[in-house]
């Protein structure tokens, strides 16, 4: 890398295009233009997308403008920056989930990511779904995970999964005897619900009143987590989300399916109208992957 490159990529991405950076250093557009183009060949990635004509900066050559911007004081230090980038090691992620991902499913994919990217700084926010939406939507966070009760206006979206509910009960409930439970069951039976706002809350109550249960709900919390760990005491059976609700994590419960099939719905979200870094992109499929996996564990479209 060579000085007068850093000047015309500064120039550049201060001023919008090669005509005012040419300006400002006080040269001619073709050399600003060849400038960039030696700058990328040295850095090894693409600075900016040529779009009818215009430049736009690519993610990496965001990331790479915080070095040259803040900085200036080296090539040397822009050289390792550089590579790092190249190489997915360094950079961060921000990433939001609501809990029900954020106990298991989440956890596991920053264990198998960082494996490959193991200079990455990640960021791991649990907090609600209309607060992930508006964190998103904000550029508080570069991925976000959320039930299906967000407004989806104002964030790029795309669909995660939907997984089937369960029951949730002590080993030696009377329930447990059953391979699934349906709604006449749980007629008079207290139990555990989901905030009145979870719109798979709204899917099981749905359920229950086709088949002419009144719920007696004696007991409601926002997380599936803690609907287990209720459950647990005997005094009542919860609806829970499969991805937060795994036997071997909490001893003397168990899990049974409800028929009719009554799913939660999860989207990935991404603030609106800006393209994934290769970081994203590579913890995005490991999130699927890890998704696919639990999917063995539990049922799920």
């Amino acid at each position: 890398m060579q000085h007068r490159q850093l000047e015309a990529f500064n120039a550049v991405m201060i001023s919008g295009s090669t005509v005012r950076a040419a300006e400002l250093m006080a040269v001619t557009q073709p050399a600003v233009s060849r400038l960039i183009s030696e700058l990328e060949a040295a850095v090894g990635f693409a600075l900016f997308d040529r779009v009818r004509g215009r430049l736009v900066p690519t993610p990496e050559g965001k990331l790479f403008f915080r070095e040259v911007e803040a900085s200036f004081i080296g090539l040397d230090r822009l050289r390792v920056s550089a590579a790092n980038i190249r190489d997915h090691g360094t950079g961060s992620l921000r990433i939001a989930s609501l809990a029900a991902t954020g106990s298991i499913l989440i956890p596991a994919a920053v264990r198998a990511f960082r494996q490959n990217n193991p200079r990455t700084r990640i960021t791991l926010h649990i907090t609600s779904s209309p607060a992930i939406r508006n964190g998103v939507a904000d550029g508080l966070y570069d991925i976000g995970i959320a039930a299906d009760e967000i407004d989806r206006s104002g964030v790029d979206t795309q669909v995660f999964g939907t997984f089937a509910g369960l029951i949730a009960m002590p080993e030696d409930h009377p329930l447990a005897r059953q391979e699934v439970v349906t709604p006449d069951m749980l007629d008079g039976q207290p139990l555990i619900g989901l905030a009145s706002e979870d719109r798979a809350r709204h899917r099981f109550d749905a359920a229950l009143a086709e088949a002419g249960v009144d719920p007696d709900y004696v007991i409601e919390t926002p997380s599936s987590a803690t609907v287990c760990e209720l459950a647990l005491t005997g005094d009542a059976v919860g609806f829970v989300n499969p991805l937060a609700a795994r036997e071997e994590r909490y001893p003397g419960l168990a899990l049974r399916p409800f028929s009719p099939r009554v799913p939660f719905k999860a989207y990935l979200l991404f603030p609106p109208n800006s393209q994934k870094s290769t970081l994203v992109k590579a913890f995005v499929a490991e999130i699927m992957g890890q998704r696919n996996r639990s999917s063995q564990q539990g049922p799920m479209v």
